[in-house]
């Protein structure tokens, strides 16, 4: 039996490369000096797409695809698929929810330590020989402080949950109250960042959220506050962002993701009150593995014409 024809939009671990390799005709896209060339000539025959929550896949690569099935994108995220043409041509849409969570909530909580401890500055005080000359100021305790959440989804709830073993004080806006949460819901996000020390970013990013941290979420939080985003760089205003630290209308920042990735604002390279991270939020061994073994569990599931483990296009 013939393979299916697979366009690989960006190259996923070895591991899971072999795999494909060994189920499917892959094409590289990825690789290709002249894409639009290289679908034109292999677009008529590809039935699935590869991707990544970065990379996505938009409607100019759906339609050079006129036989395309699915698209299996390598992340949680999904907002850099255009999944209503997908829908529209009746292209299915998997993710890899649930299996990452426990390393981006990880990163988040990790982040609020070093940020409220100062890690990363204590690292190079050390290092530079400048210990025995000056002790580092002292940090602040996370014990007590009111900490916001903006979401609570999965991801979100195992924040709060790990943050509750630190005696924080949680709290959450999203678009409705959870009735069967135990933490203080705002339904005003610029209400609840006044209220807080610390805000996490954890929401999906929509047409809806994005920008959503504007400057008057920041001028909320203010001088004591810091600013925790492991979600999307698009949910931020980062001009308002490096504008508001470089004021000091905003004490800190902690950052995983940005807006034009991996291109990072040159103004937060020099500022010792932000913490800067390339989008590692799931890079660990045993989470990317498990994402790959999800993404081929769905393309699998698909060409055996069964229902998808995760779709997100249903």
């Amino acid at each position: 039996m013939k393979k299916p024809e697979i366009v690989l939009v960006a190259p996923m671990m070895p591991t899971v490369m072999t795999v494909l390799e060994q189920r499917y005709t892959l094409h590289r896209l990825y690789e290709a000096a002249d894409k639009a060339g290289f679908l034109t000539e292999i677009g008529g025959s590809v039935r699935g797409i590869v991707t990544n929550g970065h990379a996505g896949a938009g409607a100019d690569l759906m339609d050079a695809l006129p036989k395309l099935e699915i698209i299996a994108s390598y992340g949680v995220g999904y907002d850099a698929v255009d999944v209503p043409h997908a829908v529209a041509r009746g292209v299915v849409v998997t993710n890899t929810p649930e299996v990452l969570n426990d390393d981006v909530v990880n990163l988040a909580v990790g982040l609020l330590l070093a940020a409220s401890r100062e890690m990363v500055r204590a690292d190079p005080h050390v290092r530079a020989g400048h210990w025995p000359e000056a002790d580092m100021p002292v940090a602040r305790s996370i014990r007590g402080k009111p900490v916001g959440m903006l979401g609570l989804g999965h991801i979100g709830k195992d924040i709060a949950t790990k943050l509750q073993a630190f005696g924080c004080d949680l709290a959450y806006h999203g678009r409705h109250e959870q009735t069967d949460q135990p933490y203080r819901y705002y339904p005003d996000l610029i209400a609840m960042a006044g209220d807080c020390e610390y805000l996490i970013v954890i929401c999906p990013a929509t047409p809806e959220t994005r920008g959503m941290v504007n400057r008057a979420v920041m001028d909320a939080l203010g001088p004591q506050g810091t600013l925790i985003n492991v979600a999307r760089g698009s949910i931020v205003d980062e001009s308002e962002l490096v504008q508001a630290l470089s004021d000091g209308r905003l004490g800190g920042a902690a950052l995983d993701v940005f807006a034009d990735e991996p291109r990072v604002p040159a103004a937060l390279l020099s500022m010792e009150n932000v913490i800067l991270q390339p989008h590692i939020g799931s890079a660990t061994v045993e989470t990317r593995q498990a994402m790959g073994d999800l993404v081929l569990r769905n393309l699998t599931l698909h060409f055996a014409e069964e229902p998808v483990a995760t779709s997100v296009s249903a």
